[in-house]
């Protein structure tokens, strides 16, 4: 329960989480970036971006198929 806690506190900023998720997405990660961001990153930002992440993308894909199937 304490190694939760110490990983919430950690100091990385929500917009260092969102760019770290955005990469994520599209699997481009370096090796070196990766450890240092699961050392930095807290893991309730993580889960919060990542929805974000996972509904920007599904209304893209929305936005798509609509501007496709209604030419």
């Amino acid at each position: 329960m304490d190694d939760l806690k110490k990983a919430t506190e950690r100091k990385a900023s929500f917009g260092a989480t969102m760019k770290a998720v955005f990469w994520s997405f599209f699997g481009i990660r370096k090796k070196s970036d990766y450890e240092k961001d699961a050392q930095q990153l807290n893991p309730v930002h993580v889960i919060i971006a990542g929805v974000i992440g996972a509904l920007i993308f599904i209304a893209t894909l929305l936005l798509i198929v609509k501007s496709v199937v209604g030419k």
